[in-house]
């Protein structure tokens, strides 16, 4: 027997209540970055943690700018960190939906959901790498590990306004450690799934031995010959021809047809007749 994909789930009443805690968890994450976008609460955080000495300055990047240097933002602390994660939290959005419908059409095969699932745990994992990333521009004020708001309690804020946005900070990371489980979580029961079992594989094989697999064209025609073909095909009553069309195709002689022509008069060479041929029976 060669070998095979299985495209039913072992757990397929698992994966519904997969979909629910990864739409939960979708919903978090777009409101969590959509309200971080663009710059809520970045800067301030970036600031807040020069003020006490636990990073670089914000003001490094515009000292670089106005002396023509080179400057690149720390991952925590760029633009492209903060959109990358609304984008993706959109992405997952969008392929969760395809993933339910995909679902309830029975044509989410578990190798289809390996090759997404693993996409998303990349994608999600960079996530979380760019929001723990070190800050290393100010040697000074060397950040090697995550930034402040995730590895030092909220309390330490230099100003007091931004202890909420560390918190956002803190559940924003959280969210997305979490989101990264989730989806990769998805892989180890979709291979499992990828493999038949034996009841699979014992129906497999009667179903190809009984010609209802995939490698054979059942058709009722298929066992007959030429000769068996053709008798049947002789024994198919013909449709009988519409009146008026033997010997050639004319137009058709009905019955209303004929009771209109004795009405419009007989026909002459120069054309139909304008006399009414009931008119001297019943009026004169």
């Amino acid at each position: 027997m060669h070998f095979y994909l299985a495209r039913r789930w072992h757990l397929s009443r698992v994966l519904p209540a997969l979909f629910v805690v990864e739409l939960g968890l979708v919903v978090a994450t777009l409101a969590l970055f959509g309200i971080a976008n663009p710059d809520t609460y970045r800067t301030a955080l970036w600031q807040d943690g020069s003020d006490n000495g636990f990073n670089s300055d914000p003001s490094a990047a515009q000292y670089a700018a106005y002396n023509y240097q080179s400057y690149k933002t720390p991952l925590p602390w760029s633009q492209f960190t903060t959109s990358f994660n609304v984008v993706i939290s959109i992405l997952t959005m969008f392929i969760l939906l395809a993933k339910c419908v995909l679902y309830l059409l029975h044509i989410f095969y578990p190798i289809l959901s390996v090759l997404i699932h693993s996409v998303l745990v990349i994608l999600w994992a960079y996530s979380a790498h760019a929001q723990a990333g070190p800050d290393t521009s100010d040697p000074a004020h060397l950040q090697p590990g995550a930034p402040w708001y995730i590895t030092k309690s909220c309390s330490v804020a230099h100003n007091p306004n931004n202890v909420h946005y560390c918190e956002q900070g803190k559940a924003s990371f959280a969210v997305t450690i979490v989101m990264a489980c989730i989806l990769f979580f998805h892989i180890p029961i979709a291979i499992w799934s990828a493999f038949p079992t034996g009841e699979q594989k014992l129906a497999r094989k009667t179903q190809l031995e009984e010609g209802t697999g995939e490698g054979k064209n059942f058709s009722p025609e298929s066992d007959m010959s030429v000769e068996q073909q053709w008798e049947m095909l002789r024994q198919i009553p013909r449709t009988p021809r519409t009146p008026g069309t033997t010997g050639g195709l004319k137009s058709p002689i009905t019955p209303r047809t004929q009771a209109f022509n004795t009405l419009g008069g007989p026909t002459t060479p120069s054309g139909p007749s304008r006399t009414l041929p009931l008119r001297d029976k019943y009026y004169t």
